[in-house]
């Protein structure tokens, strides 16, 4: 819905349009303000240290299963990482 009218429009489209760059960045916060180190975050995930590595620093992104047990393990919403609350 358009901001200026009771129609959709693609500039309040594309200025609502959520980035995987914005998600990512969600994502390493909830990784580094959690209570858990990234080690321990990658042994309950059962994947190596240097995957959670790569999130944080936006090298590489979790597969949806793994975003899920993320999300899990942190106590965050993924509707908040993903920019939908």
């Amino acid at each position: 819905m358009c901001l200026l009218s009771s129609k959709n429009c693609t500039l309040c489209y594309y200025f609502y349009m959520i980035t995987i760059f914005e998600i990512q960045k969600r994502l390493r916060e909830a990784i580094q303000y959690g209570n858990i180190t990234q080690k321990e975050l990658a042994e309950k995930l059962g994947i190596n240290p240097s995957t959670v590595s790569k999130y944080m620093r936006l090298d590489k992104y979790p597969s949806l299963d793994t975003f899920a047990n993320i999300c899990e393990i942190l106590d965050v919403s993924a509707d908040e990482i993903l920019g939908l609350k």
